[in-house]
């Protein structure tokens, strides 16, 4: 099995079809990785649940993190209710109904601009709890290839620039918050660092701390934590009273789960083999269309590499529903399981029911029970619209 598909003890026959399985072995062995960062650096980490939001996993997590990030009051009482520690909560924009019912949960609120953080100023402070007010802010400094995934474009709505904020900190400010990594390795990080120390350091003294976002790929097996580790010592060195956060969403969940799937039909069209499965690009692995990106299956391989080569494409009626083409050692046939390797983060929190197609079942695996947590009905779908 590839070193991307970790599950190796389960036999997929056992499984529904589709279904999600989440290694509950392997979010502990990426908490604990999470944890010597923790530990060594001397900085906060928070789980992203909009990477990661499987609330019945938490108890694996929780041991090992500082709480949760949210971006809604769904998601900061989900974080609250379900995870038990810090909640911290960041959105472009929020309505003056969706910020009380966050006030009520959160205990680090993160505004994207100066006008929202005058608007909103006042129903913080009169809200009953404390909570600590940040601001966000753009570095302009990225090296994200993907458009689609960079907070820090010319023109993006997400932060605000310091030619924007000008040259004193807003009134109220207790921290400052950038997030500019998508998938990517310490080294990146210390770059997009000094860009911000560039344009916001003279802030920093004035703050109690600083919220160096996601996108931080911590867990996999090529990250230099060791490098990280220094670059977050060497910030604290410069700024000894700063409190330090990162909230990787990516770095807790990548390479702990599969999304098993199984063969519908098998058929050809203009010399291209075709295989359709029960599960959807554009409804349950939406990055694939989106990056894009192309997972890993277990047992097969690029195209040619083995004998039997199949597009695979979902159930759906949309044309685009297609997963790519890959290589198989044996002819597929209908029933045959299809298992998709590191299908833990950015899935099930970005899944829908377009089409009425079936909706994966979510299960967990430790080992020895395979727990099915959830089963989607024609009820999901139908009370999403009424």
């Amino acid at each position: 099995m590839s070193a991307e598909t970790p599950i190796t003890d389960l036999d997929w026959g056992r499984v529904p079809s589709p279904c999600f399985v989440v290694d509950r072995r392997l979010l502990e062995r990426n908490g604990r990785i999470l944890a010597r960062v923790r530990a060594e650096a001397g900085c906060k980490v928070l789980l992203a649940l909009k990477g990661f939001a499987l609330w019945p996993a938490f108890d694996v997590l929780r041991p090992h993190l500082d709480g949760c990030c949210a971006s809604g009051p769904y998601e900061a009482r989900l974080a609250r209710e379900e995870f038990g520690r810090e909640v911290h909560t960041y959105a472009p924009a929020f309505s003056a109904e969706d910020l009380a019912e966050t006030l009520r949960y959160t205990d680090h609120l993160v505004l994207n601009s100066r006008a929202q953080l005058e608007r909103h100023l006042p129903a913080v402070r009169a809200c009953g709890r404390k909570v600590q007010v940040g601001l966000r802010c753009n570095p302009e400094y990225s090296e994200i290839e993907v458009a689609l995934y960079d907070p820090c474009a010319p023109g993006s709505r997400l932060g605000s620039t310091r030619a924007v904020l000008g040259q004193t900190l807003p009134e109220g400010v207790d921290g400052l918050h950038f997030h500019a990594l998508c998938e990517q390795g310490a080294g990146v990080f210390a770059r997009v660092l000094q860009a911000f120390e560039a344009r916001f350091g003279d802030w920093l003294p004035q703050v109690k701390w600083l919220n160096c976002g996601g996108g931080h790929w911590i867990t996999k097996p090529d990250y230099d934590v060791d490098l990280l580790v220094r670059t977050l010592r060497g910030l604290k060195a410069r700024y000894p009273h700063l409190e330090v956060i990162l909230e990787p969403g990516e770095a807790a969940a990548v390479d702990t789960g599969v999304l098993v799937a199984s063969v519908l039909d098998v058929h050809e069209n203009a010399g291209v083999r075709l295989a359709l499965l029960d599960v959807s690009a554009t409804c349950h692995m939406p990055d694939v269309l989106e990056m894009p990106y192309r997972p890993t299956i277990h047992g097969a391989g690029d195209p040619g590499t083995t004998p039997h080569t199949y597009r695979l494409g979902g159930p759906t009626c949309l044309a685009g529903d297609v997963l790519g083409d890959w290589s198989f050692p044996a002819p597929l046939h209908p029933g045959d399981r299809v298992v998709f390797a590191d299908m833990s983060h950015y899935t099930m929190v970005k899944t829908t029911l377009f089409n009425g197609v079936k909706h994966p079942c979510i299960a967990t695996w430790d080992g020895r029970e395979l727990r099915v947590l959830r089963r989607f009905d024609y009820s999901d779908f139908r009370n999403r619209l009424g």
